[in-house]
């Protein structure tokens, strides 16, 4: 149950990890090497001076949606470890982690609806007169998606964690 407990413990902290990385990072979408969008920005690499200009995005409904539901999986991912420490130390003998499970849950169903968003609504969020098919999917939008089952599956096995001392 230890091994469990430590396993438990690391994956959660690097799901986090994950997860931070994939809303704050520049790379949703690139269309060329030197053009990238994200959540937040829209960067062009400048070869003169060797550094990325950004600019805000264009706001949108969907890209909104795809903001407010990455910010809410980490805030629920955030949540849910803080709780499971304080219930690690203050929980009772034989105890279930339901809360934490739940949390954790929730964290992975936010991350999957905007994924889900972003995949589908990728031409309104991106809002550029581009052929979409001269660009692709970025490594933090591979990220956002690879968190989703490892939520999911970490929300479960703390559902069944149970407290042993």
């Amino acid at each position: 149950m230890v091994f469990l407990l430590v396993f438990l413990t690391v994956l959660h902290l690097v799901t986090l990890a994950m997860l931070l990385i994939a809303t704050l990072e520049k790379s949703w979408w690139i269309w060329a090497d030197t053009e990238i969008t994200d959540l937040w920005y829209n960067c062009f690499h400048d070869n003169a001076t060797k550094t990325w200009l950004c600019a805000a995005t264009n706001e949108s409904d969907w890209l909104q949606s795809v903001q407010a539901l990455m910010v809410l999986s980490i805030v629920f991912s955030s949540i849910s470890f803080l709780v499971f420490l304080g219930q690690l130390f203050t929980m009772s003998r034989g105890g279930l982690f339901y809360f934490t499970g739940l949390c954790q849950a929730f964290a992975g169903f936010a991350d999957f609806a905007a994924c889900l968003i972003f995949t589908f609504h990728r031409k309104e969020i991106l809002n550029d007169f581009r052929d979409l098919s001269k660009g692709r999917f970025g490594y933090c939008f591979i990220l956002a998606w690879i968190c989703v089952p490892l939520l999911l599956i970490s929300g479960i096995l703390y559902v069944h964690l149970r407290k042993k001392q």
